[in-house]
């Protein structure tokens, strides 16, 4: 091999090592398959081999296929040639696993006579994530060590096992405590051959597997992927390995060329790039070692759970004693359900607890390293909070609002220390809902915006940085879609109509059920605070005002755009249809129908509208930061990859011509963005954009 290959061979007696150094993550990259064939090629024809060791070197194995090439034609040498090559040795083979086995660094790990992992290894199948199944025989040499339901659940749940739960199911033969490879080159010569290609499937309980089977399958949400998995596993009892595995490939070759898998991995590839903030370089965070949040209603103490849960120490601080201890009990409501339903146990909950404390006091901020603002959403409230900190917080801390519309700059400027302030909005329920939009004001420092990033990190959030502006990213998108479903329902559609075709696009919920279950008042009060300023010329519909006028505030009040029985169940309402005819007929509209395609192409088309106009402002750094907080905030389908990425699949000629029917019947504010012109006439998409 060459030197430079990223595969090498290094000889203790009769026992090869086969290292795979490939930063970051051993992926199987092209260089990483040669190597790998050459190494099996050079270790067959080789007599003073008595045994083979596979070593991703410490701290890892083989975190799975490198998912650039997944974009390329399959070149060889494939995964599964690779695998069976080191199988078919007549010498054992083990697996030193100190890190991830993942997606084929597991299958390659299932190619081996015996597993032996350190403690810090993660093993798993989890090729279903990215809306393909595994294809170097995982679906077939898995249940044969595992049984069919065990497997069904492993690979279509994409599960990844901590050592000690991969060596109970049998994945795993041993974990070692010490020195992995030193254990891996003693066992090696005396290692059995244990070939899982020439095992049978165990028998099973055939109901077990059906269980297993319409589990998954409940769970798919749409994955066609999920139902292959299934299939391709149920079959590897009933067929040679060989023609389970020509399926499988074939399943897997299909699967990769799917528009679910296309938007899957370009959601992939845009949670590594929304780590990319420009102005960043050489910025490191600063010490977070306590937290402080105000406010400790619905969103404060949510907050303040989600920084327990990231092991920090934190105060809520409200306006009095009552205040306090109501989040208090805000807060533990919110630990008592996970302890509930299993996925929490009872002693943990009281271990994060404890470090959740509640005061009106506000000299409890001086100790905080940083401090979330979480109060009601009005500028002269927040202004003055971050007034009072100047007094109370010490220097350096860290100083975040969680608005979700106002102007931070605004708000930063009410303090002395504007280069200490950054946005943190969460998005409700905060201790649950993975995205967080970090909002960046001119002022901002670099090792502010680091510490902010750091923090999202710890909570296992997916940060998105947004530049300033109304709304920012999320909410400012979100208005013109609300917007534009309402300009659909005045029209001629029905509430109805249109959240049926959303649901229908993949949404789990239509933006009126959204809307109730939010409760209309807050959009409401959003809305009467921007009235003076409002552009006359934009198309205003105001029956979400008559709603709430009329008492009708959502699922709260027990009617909104529906109404709502005692057990929450939602149905159409006559009273709504009746104060959507009159609106009609006030404006003098001739209600006209729309198909569902005609309802999914103009919501979409307007949002990318609206999101190529926060590129050109600078508002979203790249339009897959765009795509990330729609999926990752606003129930945007996964499986459809964004707005932005559906914009482009759309075409963007197609985009342009629904906007300038959008913008026909919104008016102002409704005008094509000056940048989706641009890339329409260029016949190019946002994907390839850049500021």
């Amino acid at each position: 091999m060459a030197a430079t290959s990223p595969v090498r061979i290094e000889r203790h007696g009769a026992v090869a090592v086969v290292v795979i150094d490939h930063a970051p993550v051993n992926a199987l990259s092209k260089g990483v398959r040669d190597g790998l064939a050459a190494a099996a090629a050079t270790l067959a024809a080789d007599p003073d081999v008595a045994a083979v060791v596979l070593s991703g070197g410490s701290g890892r194995f083989v975190a799975g296929a490198d998912i650039r090439e997944m974009n390329l034609p399959p070149d060889e040498p494939y995964v599964p040639d690779v695998i069976a090559a080191f199988e078919a040795l007549d010498k054992p083979v083990v697996a030193a696993i100190d890190g991830p086995a993942l997606g084929g660094g597991c299958e390659l790990a299932l190619g081996c006579d015996l597993r032996l992992a350190s403690p810090k290894a993660l093993v798993g199948l989890t090729e279903t994530r990215l809306g393909i199944i595994p294809g170097a025989g995982g679906t077939q040499r898995l249940p044969r060590l595992v049984g069919i339901a065990q497997a069904i659940a492993l690979v279509s749940e994409g599960r990844i096992l901590k050592a000690p739960e991969a060596l109970a199911l049998g994945i795993v033969d041993e974990m070692v405590e010490g020195d992995l490879l030193a254990a891996a080159i003693a066992r090696a010569p005396h290692a059995p051959k244990r070939r899982l290609s020439e095992l049978a499937v165990p028998a099973g309980d055939a109901a077990g597997e059906e269980a297993a089977a319409a589990a998954a399958l409940k769970g798919a949400k749409g994955l066609p992927a999920i139902a292959e998995a299934v299939r391709v596993v149920r079959a590897s009892r009933a067929v040679a390995f060989a023609d389970g595995m020509a399926d499988e490939r074939s399943t897997f070759l299909r699967l990769r060329e799917s528009e679910a898998a296309k938007a899957l991995r370009h959601l992939f590839f845009a949670e590594r790039e929304a780590g990319k903030v420009p102005g960043l370089d050489g910025a490191k965070a600063r010490l977070v070692g306590q937290a402080a949040v105000i406010g400790a209603g619905t969103m404060g103490a949510g907050i303040a759970v989600a920084l327990a849960d990231a092991g920090l120490p934190v105060t809520l601080v409200e306006r009095d004693g009552e205040a306090a201890a109501a989040g208090l009990a805000r807060v533990r409501d919110l630990y008592a359900r996970p302890v509930k339903s299993g996925r929490l146990t009872q002693a943990e909950a009281d271990r994060r607890l404890a470090g959740i404390g509640a005061t009106a006091d506000w000299q409890a901020l001086a100790a905080a390293d940083l401090v979330i603002e979480a109060a009601f959403e009005d500028m002269a409230v927040k202004q003055d909070i971050f007034r009072r900190l100047d007094q109370v917080a010490k220097p350096g801390a860290v100083l975040a609002s969680n608005t979700s519309y106002l102007d931070l700059d605004a708000i930063a400027a009410a303090t002395a220390r504007p280069q200490d302030v950054v946005g943190l909005h969460f998005f409700a329920p905060a201790n649950v809902m993975r995205l967080l939009e970090v909002v960046r004001g001119k002022a901002s420092a670099p090792d502010a915006l680091a510490t902010a990033l750091a923090l999202a990190k710890r909570m296992g959030k997916q940060p998105v940085v947004a530049g300033n502006g109304d709304g920012f990213i999320g909410n400012r998108i979100y208005a013109a879609y609300r917007r534009h479903a309402e300009y659909l329902v005045e029209d001629g559609a029905s509430p109805q109509e249109v959240d049926a075709a959303l649901q229908a696009y993949g949404f789990a919920m239509g933006v009126f059920a959204v809307s109730d279950l939010s409760g209309l008042d807050i959009g409401y009060a959003m809305r009467k605070r921007r009235a003076a300023t409002r552009d006359p010329a934009e198309r205003y519909v105001e029956l979400a005002d008559r709603l709430v006028e009329a008492g009708r505030l959502g699922r709260k009040s027990g009617a909104g755009w529906y109404s709502y029985d005692a057990a929450g169940a939602m149905s159409a309402d006559p009273a709504v249809a009746a104060m959507i005819a009159n609106a009609r007929a006030a404006k003098g509209i001739v209600p006209r129908t729309f198909t569902p395609d005609q309802i999914q192409r103009r919501l979409l088309a307007v949002m990318a509208n609206e999101g190529a106009k926060a590129l050109q402002e600078g508002i979203a750094l790249r339009a897959s930061d765009i795509d990330l907080v729609f999926v990752n905030g606003y129930g945007f389908p996964r499986l459809k990859g964004g707005p932005m990425f559906a914009a482009d699949a759309m075409g963007l000629s197609a985009v342009l011509a629904e906007v300038e029917a959008a913008s026909a019947a919104g008016g102002a504010g409704s005008e094509p963005a000056p940048l989706l012109v641009e890339r329409a006439r260029a016949g190019r998409g946002f994907a390839d954009w850049r500021a």
